[in-house]
């Protein structure tokens, strides 16, 4: 297939992960919505414990020192401030505000100097320079049009462009609960392996090393079964009956998950 065919089954895809509207509007809170602290959590891990992974050491050994890094999607910076030593200047692209605000204090103490854009890439790539090395964590499965994304990241990069994703669907976990509680199965494509098979396409020189995460999910049943309750739409106070569930569905301990590094010149 081509890049246009492979862009619209990544779009198709990745639609076919919508909510059915009835369960949707009976949600006690959005479902897609993630607290604040979960990823804070993560970059100040990211800080204290640095994790010389395949997507740090292709970011690391492409960016110069006192070069220039964008972050898309950046959050409170879990990818590029590691890199706060050999960043001249960082740009932060994200659609929260907050998170800006979170990794902009961090970039400050780190003596990492930052300029923020709030909004959704590449709708705000004419905001930004530029830059030695790109890199987009964690963020392609919220990317119905992935191939103006993925170009939008390598007209704006000289070196090299960095992408990192779990191998599958991010809420692919917590598909036999769905199955239980609601009698929905829902969907396993699209997968890492879709975004590298677009790339390519697109022409670019692609390379994809794979590892397993260097982070649990979760760290007890509770915090599994507190996240499953928010994430398939039920009232926190069936989480009791949630965990029992999940034991019962061989889910617990959840495995790690297997993370994925693409990455072109």
């Amino acid at each position: 297939m081509d890049a246009d065919e492979l862009a619209a089954l990544w779009r198709e895809r990745l639609g076919s992960w919508a909510i059915p509207e009835e369960i949707l509007a009976a949600a006690p809170a959005d479902p897609w919505s993630y607290p604040l602290a979960r990823f804070t959590s993560r970059t100040d891990r990211a800080l204290a414990e640095r994790d010389d992974g395949p997507t740090l050491t292709r970011m690391s050994e492409a960016l110069p020192v006192g070069g220039t890094l964008l972050d898309v999607g950046s959050g409170p910076g879990a990818a590029s401030l590691p890199l706060h030593e050999r960043i001249g200047h960082l740009y932060a692209v994200d659609t929260s505000g907050e998170m800006l605000e979170e990794l902009a204090a961090r970039a400050d103490k780190l003596g990492v100097p930052a300029t923020t854009v709030e909004g959704r890439w590449p709708d705000v790539a004419g905001r930004v320079p530029e830059v030695d090395v790109t890199v987009a964590a964690h963020v392609v499965y919220n990317v119905p049009d992935l191939d103006r994304f993925l170009l939008a990241l390598d007209e704006r990069t000289r070196g090299r462009v960095v992408l990192e994703l779990p191998n599958r669907h991010p809420m692919s976990w917590i598909s036999p609960l769905w199955e239980h509680f609601h009698g929905i199965v829902r969907p396993v494509r699209p997968i890492a392996e879709d975004c590298v098979a677009l790339a390519a396409a697109l022409g670019f020189d692609v390379h994809v090393e794979e590892r397993e995460s260097p982070l649990e999910r979760f760290d007890s049943l509770e915090e599994l079964a507190a996240s499953a309750c928010h994430r398939i739409c039920l009232e926190p106070a069936r989480a009791e009956e949630v965990g029992r569930t999940a034991l019962e569905l061989g889910m617990w301990p959840l495995p790690r998950d297997r993370w994925v590094t693409v990455w072109w010149d």
